[in-house]
């Protein structure tokens, strides 16, 4: 049988059939105690129905043979780096990571006994140059948060193969509809569905997509870490993705315009963003995805009072999350990355002056024209 496109895995993917009552939409299963006699189904071993069903779909639009969906994206990658990571072990990540992620590597797998390194650059030779003998779990995320620095997928995943190591990717800022990282070799995918899977703000969770081996393992410490996702939350969150492929691809359509308007824009710096041709990575982000995503960073000029900028935005909303349908704005130093010291936001190239847009669904014209007010007001107030 041939398998459904992207867009209607998006729709039916694991959607559960109302045998009763025949609606159009997934039940949902609220008990938190099911018959021990017929079945072992509890919610913290993530077996409840809409728990399964939403895995189901997930990890269709990752290509993978299972998912397994989390309380939330530090859980889901939390647990699974503890899944392959022990008492002795090494293991090599990406030298711009999501705060979180480099926060639970600096701060805490010291006192696990688990040894780190950062790759000094994206290019192979740099993750390759750290790894150890005692190496087992090669991390990256592209593009990355919050400078959209894109990570060369094949290549890392031949290295993690001529090593016999596992490669992890956090695929939050590309999603599915751009970027199926399985189809290039890495073994694990991570997001933290709060994003783009979820799209409206309203949801919290996690989610990971692999081969059945790989997950046996990642189950077998995920059900005793305790970081399942209610079912209320898991129903919410499989009704959200049947809108993922239309939100995203109108996401990325604004995000691309915006891109090109604020890169010619006197009263902006400097613009990150994959799509643009002036990206140094924008030949390999053509390679390896479908769209460059909605997401960009660009740093307001000097002088500008980027707290004037906030302030003056009247549809973008300051917030300290992301890929909503609505546009939001956040300020990495004081947010995502605030965990960090100065020096180690500098090192990454984050500076103050740094602004991570997260683009939405709004007519094109309307957030232009927020911007460019905003810029000008600003620029009169500094």
């Amino acid at each position: 049988m041939k398998k459904n496109q992207f867009d209607t895995q998006c729709v039916h993917e694991g959607q559960l059939k109302d045998e009763q009552y025949k609606g159009a939409i997934s039940p949902l299963y609220m008990a938190t105690a099911y018959s021990y006699e017929e079945t072992d189904r509890y919610p913290r071993y993530f077996n409840t129905p809409n728990q399964l069903g939403l895995a189901k779909k997930i990890a269709a639009l990752e290509g993978a043979e299972e998912g397994l969906i989390f309380g939330s994206g530090m859980a889901a990658i939390s647990t699974a780096l503890l899944a392959y990571l022990h008492k002795g072990d090494h293991v090599v990540l990406q030298n711009d990571l999501y705060g979180g992620t480099t926060n639970l590597v600096v701060e805490h797998f010291n006192k696990y006994g688990i040894e780190y390194a950062f790759a000094d650059s994206l290019a192979p030779a740099s993750f390759e140059a750290k790894i150890q003998s005692n190496t087992k779990v090669i991390y990256v995320e592209t593009p990355s948060n919050p400078l959209m620095k894109i990570v060369d997928l094949n290549s890392i995943a031949a290295l993690a193969k001529k090593h016999q190591l596992i490669s992890m990717i956090d695929n939050t800022f590309s999603s599915p509809v751009n970027q199926n990282p399985i189809a290039f070799g890495i073994d694990i995918v991570l997001h933290s569905a709060t994003k783009y899977l979820g799209g409206h703000s309203d949801i919290l969770a996690g989610a990971v997509a692999c081969s059945a081996a790989h997950m046996e393992r990642i189950f077998s410490i995920a059900k005793s870490l305790g970081g399942n996702l209610s079912d209320i939350s898991a129903w919410l969150l499989e009704r959200s993705i049947k809108t993922l492929a239309i939100r995203v691809k109108q996401q990325n359509e604004n995000a691309l315009a915006l891109a090109h308007f604020l890169e010619n824009h006197t009263l902006i710096s400097k613009v990150y963003y994959p799509g643009l041709p002036s990206h140094p990575d924008h030949a390999l982000a053509k390679q390896q995805m479908q769209g460059f995503t909605g997401m960009m960073s660009f740093e307001v000029a000097d002088g500008l009072d980027r707290a004037s900028f906030e302030k003056n935005l009247t549809i973008i909303q300051p917030v300290v999350s992301l890929a909503g349908v609505e546009s939001t704005i956040t300020i990495p130093a004081i947010t995502s990355h605030k965990l960090l010291s100065a020096e180690a936001r500098a090192k990454q190239g984050i500076t103050d002056n740094l602004v991570r847009f997260s683009v939405g669904i709004e007519s094109l014209e309307d957030l232009k024209r927020d911007l460019d007010n905003a810029l000008k007001n600003a620029s009169h107030e500094s």
